[in-house]
């Protein structure tokens, strides 16, 4: 069947339906990964997203149990060149667009990729939607209008479970705020000897405090981070009273509780193939990143001109520049000096992507084991 993918600009690109029936929209994004499109769809962070995956052919060794992120699929729709549903793969247990099928999920194949993304990279992220070519451009168009915009949602309270849970059974503890943590995360934590709680993102500094925790993390998740100031306060209250580690959002969440900002990027940093350079060591890892704000240094949002370990002050010491975004020069990595607290804009543990950086693992278990000490 026939089917459209329309932005809210008015560009229209033709291909064919090849998941569920119906239409979906959302704010149009795209994602470089060559591989991990189920463990994509899945990622909380995709939430309120139309994901258009750059590498033309998708679906290849199908779905599986083992792939998922987490217990559903957050984006709203997937956006494809070259779709198949091959299910001859040892891992796959579904074809993938049976699978994306069975999830409800629209899907459009044929597309131009090389064409949409070439536009969301000159125009920016923007809302549109996957349409089934029966319905009229009119009313496609006023779906797309009535859908909120990126910028100001909360979509943390969307992804976060309802009650705390425990992973794991290790002696280092670890409390996490869940935004939309991925299972991957977890796992890595919990290999490593950890037991964690995840707890909503409504729990309070004084509620996490009263806890066993010898650290606590920040997990990713989707929406805007300006928005989430009640998280914010909650980080405050524990920055200084134990360790405190964030990747992705929990980067821009700690960031903004030391007093720093965040902003919006044109289209974001999406996929397993993201140079970043490690200020202190030199060296530089091929990482895995999923995100579309950024955190502003203390002069504004805009390209980092240095690639040295330059401090910043902040509401709680100073702080250290540790990484640096080598496509377009935005901060990737902060650590506080005078309190145990540092952070990651991007994804340690891929899922999918490279393993340059599961080190960083290592590292925070470290320090959790310091403190429980």
């Amino acid at each position: 069947m026939s089917a459209y993918v329309l932005l809210e600009d008015g560009t229209r690109f033709a291909g064919e339906a090849c998941g569920a029936e119906g239409h979906a929209t959302g704010e149009v994004v795209f994602t470089t990964g060559m591989s991990g499109y189920q463990e994509s769809v899945t990622d909380p962070s995709f939430a309120g997203q139309l994901i258009t995956f750059t590498y033309p052919h998708i679906g290849n060794y199908g779905a599986g149990a083992e792939a998922m992120e987490s217990d559903r699929v957050w984006a709203r729709a997937a956006i494809m060149r070259a779709a198949t549903n091959g299910d001859d793969a040892p891992t796959a247990e579904r074809g993938w667009l049976d699978w994306l099928a069975d999830c409800g999920v629209p899907a459009i194949t044929g597309v131009d990729t090389r064409a949409l993304v070439r536009h969301i990279r000159s125009a920016g992220a923007m809302r549109g939607g996957v349409f089934p070519a029966a319905m009229p451009e009119h009313e496609a168009r006023a779906l797309i209008e009535a859908e909120p915009p990126m910028a100001g949602q909360d979509l943390a309270r969307v992804v976060t479970p309802e009650r705390a849970t425990v992973h794991g059974s290790g002696t280092t503890r670890i409390h996490a705020v869940d935004t939309g943590i991925k299972g991957s995360i977890v796992r890595n934590l919990v290999a490593r000897g950890a037991e964690v709680t995840l707890h909503p993102c409504s729990v309070t500094a004084d509620e996490l405090l009263a806890t066993d925790a010898d650290l606590f993390f920040l997990a990713n998740g989707p929406g805007d981070p300006a928005t989430l100031g009640h998280i914010v306060e909650t980080v405050r209250g524990l920055v200084g009273r134990r360790p405190v580690w964030g990747i992705c959002l929990g980067h821009q969440l700690l960031c903004q509780a030391v007093g720093l900002e965040t902003y919006k990027l044109p289209f974001g940093h999406r996929g397993a193939n993201h140079p970043v350079k490690d200020l202190t060591t030199g060296r530089i890892e091929i990482t895995s990143q999923n995100h579309g704000f950024a955190v502003a240094p203390p002069a504004g949002p805009g390209r980092l001109d240095t690639d040295r370990p330059v401090r910043w002050e902040t509401d709680f010491g100073a702080a250290e520049l540790t990484h640096v975004n080598l496509y377009d020069r935005t901060v990737e990595g902060l650590t506080l000096l005078d309190v145990p607290a540092s952070t990651v804009q991007y994804h340690p543990e891929a899922g999918p992507g490279p393993h340059d950086s599961l080190y960083l693992f290592d590292r925070f278990m470290e320090a959790a084991e310091r403190h429980a000490a």
